[in-house]
């Protein structure tokens, strides 16, 4: 019985995951990254101003994508999840599986639009951790974007929730950073910066790829703040591990109302 129901499941992702590589958004979102990827470091000379150029189009345009694409795959595929549920099927597996086919794919878009440029053109180091990190915004964003489907029945109130996450992380987060430390200017409170900045995945994933770069100097006050916190082996290691929190914590969050939810 086990087996054949693991069997079951698996197939469930690979459906998922050959369904949407299938699907016409996904394929323009891997030619435009990498069509942006292959110019930005082509034909740039400065290694360094291409990979940056490249991370802050990574750090726009990977968790938009992947939050917009996968809320509108989950209302899209609500039929699909309820047949689905009338089979001999737990509930916490068909959600598990929706969420590997979904997180897979766009991660596959990633890897074949950023991927292969940055490996052509940058150095292993800094090529690799920008590639870490669009794998993992990716998924991230993937996870914010189970959690928004499920929040709202409303296929439109579960999108402007996944928009609003997106900008609140890519914009309005920086904002606030920018405005407490104008207002608290006058006191030391460094630590508590860098303790914030790393609260955001995005401002995380900007600060990875940065230091891997070198570059903190152009961070400016913080940068040496960041250097101090992040630089560090355990430094690099300690903003996976919260990354990976990131990843988990909105997916468990969504499987549990998924979980008590009467469809």
């Amino acid at each position: 019985q086990h087996p054949k129901r693991n069997e079951k499941m698996n197939k469930i992702a690979r459906f998922i995951l050959f369904d949407i590589l299938k699907n016409k958004i996904v394929i323009f979102y891997t030619i435009l990254l990498f069509i942006i990827s292959w110019s930005v470091l082509g034909l740039e000379s400065n290694y360094t101003k291409a990979t940056l150029s490249l991370l802050n189009v990574v750090l726009l345009v990977v968790p938009l994508v992947s939050i917009i694409f996968s809320t509108i795959y989950v209302y899209n595929s609500s039929q699909f999840i309820e047949l689905l549920l009338s089979q001999p099927v737990p509930r916490i597996k068909v959600w598990f599986n929706i969420f590997v086919g979904l997180s897979t794919a766009l991660v596959l878009a990633f890897l074949l639009g950023c991927g292969i440029p940055i490996l052509l053109y940058s150095s292993i180091e800094t090529g690799f951790s920008l590639i870490i990190i669009g794998i993992l915004l990716s998924v991230i964003f993937t996870s914010f974007a189970m959690l928004s489907a499920i929040i709202s029945r409303d296929r439109a109130k579960g999108i402007g929730i996944s928009i609003f996450i997106w900008m609140f992380f890519s914009i309005i987060y920086d904002g606030i950073l920018l405005v407490l430390m104008f207002q608290f200017a006058d006191y030391p409170i460094e630590g508590i910066m860098a303790t914030l900045a790393g609260l955001n995945p995005v401002g995380l994933s900007r600060i990875f790829v940065l230091l891997q770069l070198d570059i903190s100097a152009m961070l400016g006050y913080s940068g040496a703040v960041f250097q101090k916190v992040f630089g560090s082996g355990g430094g690099m290691g300690i903003s996976m591990l919260i990354l990976m929190i990131w990843a988990t914590v909105p997916f468990i969050l969504s499987l549990i109302k998924f979980n008590k939810k009467d469809l």
